[in-house]
């Protein structure tokens, strides 16, 4: 199978990881102690706004070593879609829709993520085949119609 961009990232999905790194490194750098904070002794109050701040640090830095992961090592494993594979499905009550794979969620009402719970049925599926995915109201099934590789 030919993997499009680096690491199997489609430029598109590289740039918008890039962004969401920036993102989330901004929102840390806000939750940054100011000079003097951490030796003031404050109310408790005080105390629990620096201990709350402290584990959304923690949040963030997990997010972004996620999304760096990503970017270092491909947006994909043998247990995902490559980013930029497009699938048409059958659902049962005829309708046809067309979607394109993304690593990273975006804008893009046609996209679903690779590791999404349809993303993930769809790994090995080929034409004819019938798959079944969790939704939220529960189980849900369609049949692949075509998977088209990226380029």
């Amino acid at each position: 199978m030919v993997i499009s961009g680096d690491k199997g990232l489609s430029p598109a999905a590289r740039s918008q990881l890039e962004k969401e790194i920036a993102n989330l490194r901004a929102q840390r750098e806000a939750l940054a102690p100011q000079p003097g904070e951490q030796e003031r002794t404050g109310d408790a109050a005080d105390q629990a706004d620096v201990i709350d701040r402290a584990e959304a640090a923690a949040r963030l830095d997990r997010q972004i070593a996620d999304l760096a992961a990503k970017m270092e090592h491909g947006g994909y494993g043998n247990s995902q879609l490559p980013d930029g594979t497009v699938v048409s499905l059958r659902f049962p009550d005829g309708d046809e829709e067309t979607f394109q794979v993304v690593t990273v969620p975006g804008e893009d009402a046609d996209a679903i993520t690779s590791d999404s719970p349809l993303g993930l049925a769809l790994v090995g599926a080929k034409a004819g085949d019938e798959i079944t995915y969790r939704t939220p109201r529960g189980d849900a099934k369609a049949t692949v119609v075509k998977v088209t590789p990226p380029k």
